[in-house]
């Protein structure tokens, strides 16, 4: 029997709403994994005229919402940057080969051979193994922009709270809503409309703000699949207006208590910096960041932040 054709929009900036999922039994991906995908995700965003909105790596599958942007909206210089930035500044693009690499960082269907096959490569050499990780063919449906997109990305923060993983969604790492709490947006990763165009807001701690204010009150509905969020932790956030507290950075900043290497002031920091990097592999030669929200305290590694609203 033959596929059916996938429904795809050329001509205009589309958003799908991705879905794929492992070929293998349980729930494969570790925490390493997770944080792989969301380093390919980025890889990729970069490379492709693709805007990341939402996304959620769960144990067995990915959600992704993404804009894919039409050929027409895109230039020959910003297409020659990219040839460059994938192959190198002596990269040749000739005006004849222009137009098929154009089409290649538009196409959904190319964005999603390379992140899934890069995924599976990186997953067979860490596992010694060989075949597929991915299953067959990844789910996708076009998302119209505005109320039905922040439903949406809400649909695909609340995953983890709705399987039962954590109690509030930006406490999960390897999600849109985890992402902007947790590291601010690092490197812009994630597209900041969340769907609120309509809403006239442009502050980004402002809508922050009001996409936390939409999920946590569509996670506190009854829809009769998976987990509700805690009446109590909603109630708890609906008192601060859904605003986080430099006690809700703070805890967001937890991995320096861990990943960081060494913490500690400015001073202490830096004396035993000397004594440690001839065994780091990075040629960073920055001795120490700042913990923010936490004064006077630094550490050795920059680690992602969080936003405050």
């Amino acid at each position: 029997m033959a596929r059916t054709s996938r429904m795809l929009r050329p001509d205009k900036p589309t958003v799908y709403h991705v879905i794929s999922r492992s070929t293998l039994p349980g729930f494969p991906l570790s925490d390493a994994d997770k944080d792989h995908l969301v380093h390919l995700l980025q890889k990729y965003a970069a490379m492709f005229f693709v805007d990341i909105l939402g996304y959620c790596m769960m144990g067995n599958h990915i959600h992704l919402a993404l804009r894919v942007h039409p050929e027409s909206g895109v230039d020959d210089h910003d297409v020659r940057e990219r040839y460059h930035a994938e192959r190198g500044e002596a990269a040749h693009l000739s005006e004849a080969d222009l137009p098929a690499y154009r089409k290649r960082l538009c196409s959904l269907s190319e964005f999603m051979r390379m992140f899934k096959q890069s995924f599976g490569r990186y997953y067979n050499k860490k596992h010694g193994r060989k075949g597929y990780f991915w299953g067959d063919r990844y789910k996708s449906l076009i998302v119209q922009e505005g109320s039905t997109l922040v439903n949406l990305l809400a649909y695909i923060d609340l995953n983890p709270v709705r399987a039962g993983i954590v109690d509030k969604p930006e406490n999960y790492r390897w999600s849109g809503l985890g992402y902007l709490v947790q590291t601010g947006n690092r490197h812009g990763l994630l597209g900041l409309d969340l769907g609120l165009k309509e809403w006239n807001e442009l502050d980004p701690k402002e809508i922050i703000r009001k996409y936390r204010q939409f999920v946590y009150e569509t996670g506190a509905m009854d829809t009769g699949k998976g987990k509700q969020m805690k009446k109590e932790v909603v109630e708890k956030e609906r008192k601060k207006n859904y605003r986080l507290s430099r006690v809700d950075v703070f805890r967001h900043r937890c991995r320096y208590f861990t990943d960081s290497g060494i913490i500690g002031s400015k001073e202490f920091v830096s004396e035993l910096f000397d004594g440690v990097k001839h065994l780091l592999d990075s040629k960073d030669k920055r001795r120490f960041t700042p913990v923010g929200g936490v004064e006077g305290v630094y550490s050795m590694k920059r680690l992602p932040g969080a936003v405050i609203s």
